[in-house]
């Protein structure tokens, strides 16, 4: 006989009666039950019940086990009492009657129990993360996670992709956040940056001749925390493609992602035809280029309805050039009540407040309702009701200004109304590709032009589009894969033109010689035969933490880090020592307060 198992705590049914077994686990729960003492013995696979009465030779050593000991049973399979069958679980019909046990790992008093779903502060289950990992939803959760990885893996293999291993320690570049610098022994005062992603390595692997590349990529970077988002250190599904265009990479990935969500969603609808929606409509219907699509609510803009109107406010900031008025339906809104709690809502934002109006049935009509539309006259209230597609019961809420600066206000309303209102659907996954992102945008600081998305991004039009066009016009070969409101990815059709590259950086403000020292290795493969190539990387925590739904990133993470990007049970960041400092040629300088 095995020393540990002769079977798994998940693996023995009702044709095991009568065997002799060995099972090997942790005590998830134990029960007294008028003298017969219940254990449930859990391990990786699964639950068996096992017991022992008086008459047991093991019984005495029974009797001392505590919750998380780990033990070793010997004993034989007997079938339940019909009554007494769990159907919860799949050894539910079984039950072992233990003769010999040993204990393996006994446990001391626990910080936090295993058994049930407590709810724990964070700070404790991250510092005894091993514990909470034995816990059943969390445990669940990183298991999905393996899965899913492995059938990526065979979903790319299958379309003719192989997979190549990109260096950790790499030179440092300007990705959008900060590097994570690790300093050199041998090189002193010089340091290798963790890469925010394998992107200049990937394009060369192209520019190499591999066509087709994969990588469950790790990724670094040194940013703030968000529920969506680990501090530190996040994975993705890493890819590129040589000889493509911008639709070849939308027919590789669509079926990847379809295909594993609908592997592992729990039979939940998924989008089978992505839609593709240019970012400019993603800003006015939805406020957000990460649209969550189960909302069927669309904004539109309504400014003709409200110039030269009574409503005074509106019509004043219509005089201005580039001001707009756009209104939020709100199907099933029509209660004086919601539209004033959502009135609230938006001066909780920092806005002072939105117009709104509700229609009522009045002598078998609708007819709008509220201050806003006793301003603009029932002419004017109709013919927003006409263009909205609203009628009795139902809502509307108008913001006004410049779009920049209520935008993302209007998004975030648009999700809180379907929410409130129950439009927004549940259980589905709800997929887009956002397409025909600026090439450059304003920033709101300075004032200067910089990349709106990914330096390394095609113009569309090319060489031609820079020198022609405004850089505010000019679009890229770029796009965001989105489900249910959360970015999974950003992509593009790589710029694999040198001189097109140079001309793209001048234009904010960077010359050659900034290209040729922050991208140096890659400018200059380019000059020796560089294929069109693009590419993508979708996320995989966050594709995980759509699947569990899981509220929170850490809670799909084997071992995160807390919000301020601390491992609280490996103690990291941890203070270098004096030798450690010494071989690298550093020393630490106090911070000035």
């Amino acid at each position: 006989m095995h020393p540990y198992r002769t079977h798994t705590c998940a693996e023995l049914r009702k044709e095991h009666v009568g065997h002799t077994v060995r099972l090997s686990g942790w005590v998830h729960r134990i029960r007294d039950h008028g003298g017969i003492l219940f254990i449930d013995l859990r391990d990786h696979y699964g639950i068996t019940q096992v017991l022992a009465d008086p008459d047991s030779p093991a019984f005495a050593e029974v009797e001392k086990v505590r919750a998380e000991w780990v033990i070793r049973v010997d004993g034989v399979v007997k079938a339940r009492d019909p009554e007494l069958v769990n159907p919860k679980i799949p050894t539910g019909e079984v039950e072992v009657f233990i003769k010999d046990i040993e204990v393996l790992g006994p446990a001391e008093e626990l910080p936090l129990p295993v058994f049930g779903d407590l709810e724990y502060p964070e700070e404790t289950r991250l510092k005894y993360r091993f514990l909470d990992l034995r816990r059943e939803k969390l445990h669940r959760n990183i298991v999905l996670r393996s899965n899913v990885i492995a059938s990526l893996r065979r979903r790319m293999t299958e379309q003719g992709f192989m997979e190549y291993q990109t260096p950790i320690l790499t030179a440092s570049s300007p990705e959008g956040a900060r590097d994570f610098l690790v300093p050199s022994r041998l090189h002193r005062g010089k340091f290798y940056a963790l890469p925010q992603a394998p992107q200049q390595f990937k394009q060369l692997i192209m520019v190499a001749g591999f066509d087709r590349y994969f990588q469950i990529a790790p990724c670094f970077r040194d940013e703030d925390p968000r529920a969506d988002r680990s501090p530190g250190e996040f994975y993705q599904l890493d890819v590129e493609m040589s000889f493509v265009t911008q639709e070849d990479v939308f027919q590789t990935i669509e079926p990847v992602m379809r295909g594993v969500f609908e592997e592992f969603g729990g039979g939940r609808p998924v989008t089978q035809e992505f839609p593709r929606i240019p970012y400019r409509e993603a800003m006015l219907k939805y406020g957000s280029d990460k649209p969550d699509l189960r909302n069927p609510i669309e904004m539109q803009v309504v400014s003709e309805h409200f110039r030269g109107s009574g409503f005074q406010i509106f019509a004043r900031l219509l005089e201005q050039e580039g001001n707009e008025v756009r209104a939020i339906p709100a199907p099933t809104g029509g209660s004086r009540a919601f539209c004033d709690r959502m009135n609230a809502w938006a001066q909780k934002q920092g806005l002072p407040g939105m117009g709104y109006i509700f229609w009522r049935e009045e002598g078998g009509r609708p007819v709008g309702a509220g201050p806003l539309a006793k301003n603009i006259g029932p002419e004017r209230v109709e013919a927003l009701r006409v263009q909205l597609g609203l009628d009795a019961g139902d809502a509307a809420f108008f913001l006004a200004g410049k779009p920049a600066a209520f935008v993302d206000v209007a998004g975030r309303a648009r999700n809180v109304i379907g929410e409130e209102l129950g439009l927004t659907r549940k259980d589905s996954f709800e997929f887009c590709w956002i397409v025909d992102f600026p090439m450059y945008e304003l920033d709101e600081e300075t004032g200067q032009l910089d990349f709106s998305h990914n330096p390394f991004s095609m113009p569309q039009g090319g060489l031609e589009a820079l020198n022609e066009l405004p850089p505010l016009d000019v679009l890229g070969y770029q796009y965001d894969i989105v489900c249910n409101g959360v970015e999974l990815s950003s992509g593009a059709i790589r710029n694999h033109r040198p001189e097109i590259m140079y001309r793209a950086f001048e234009i904010v403000g960077k010359d050659r010689a900034f290209v040729d020292s922050h991208f140096g290795g890659m400018i200059n493969a380019f000059r020796y035969g560089a294929p069109p190539h693009g590419g993508i990387a979708p996320g995989i925590d966050r594709m995980v933490m759509l699947l569990a739904d899981a509220e929170n990133i850490r809670e799909v993470i084997m071992f995160p880090m807390n919000q301020r990007a601390e491992d609280l049970m490996m103690g990291a960041p941890s203070e270098p020592t004096n030798e450690q400092l010494r071989e690298l040629g550093l020393r630490i300088v106090p911070r000035e307060d």
